[in-house]
């Protein structure tokens, strides 16, 4: 990919050409694929890696050509749970289909997302959770954000995490997988434009 890159920067495609028509393009791809269980975790982390250095060599030229991203995410694992591999799948394909993800790690305290949507003003704040007894704190999470009154949609997702629980406590949406958390983030982006 990252020779890839270099080609086509040196056959004339800016860097925000080779974003939309090339990177994005292909994340969905794989986001695809994964949907349709063509492939599997490893090979989504393969991709995500490879897209996590290919911004990494563009951002510098996509800042100097004044391309910012079009969205603003937050992004956390709630409270009590350590798990990152879905969330770091998550916020790749987020930063994939343009947006500015900010990343709070594992862990993260129901106050500690509602100070980073204060502090980065994002459209939307994502959470993930991997085990049931962290629901709880997903729950809280989204009361907090609420009781902010903070202008966010909150997507919520994980593997014990289902629509009806999304809907219990008060999410925007829910996202069974990486590549539906694109999906549902634009969905939710496009209603709030």
């Amino acid at each position: 990919m990252l020779g890839g890159g270099r080609k086509r920067r040196a056959n004339g495609e800016s860097a925000g050409q080779i974003v939309e028509n090339r990177l994005v393009p292909g994340m969905m791809a794989v986001g695809e694929k994964f949907k349709r269980n063509e492939i599997f975790i490893p090979e989504m982390l393969i991709a995500a890696r490879a897209m996590k250095e290919a911004l990494k060599c563009l951002e510098p030229l996509l800042v100097a050509a004044g391309i910012k991203p079009e969205h603003k995410a937050v992004i956390g694992t709630v409270e009590g749970d350590l798990h990152d591999i879905g969330k770091n799948l998550v916020a790749m394909m987020w930063k994939g289909a343009n947006m500015e993800v900010i990343d709070l790690g594992v862990n993260v305290a129901p106050a500690k997302f509602v100070e980073a949507a204060k502090q980065h003003h994002p459209e939307l704040v994502g959470l993930s959770a991997l085990l049931t007894t962290t629901m709880p704190a997903m729950r809280d999470t989204v009361k907090a954000i609420r009781a902010a009154g903070l202008p966010v949609k909150v997507v919520i997702g994980g593997a014990p995490i289902t629509p009806e629980y999304a809907r219990e406590i008060g999410a925007d949406g829910y996202a069974p997988e990486a590549a539906s958390a694109v999906d549902m983030a634009l969905e939710l982006l496009q209603r709030k434009a």
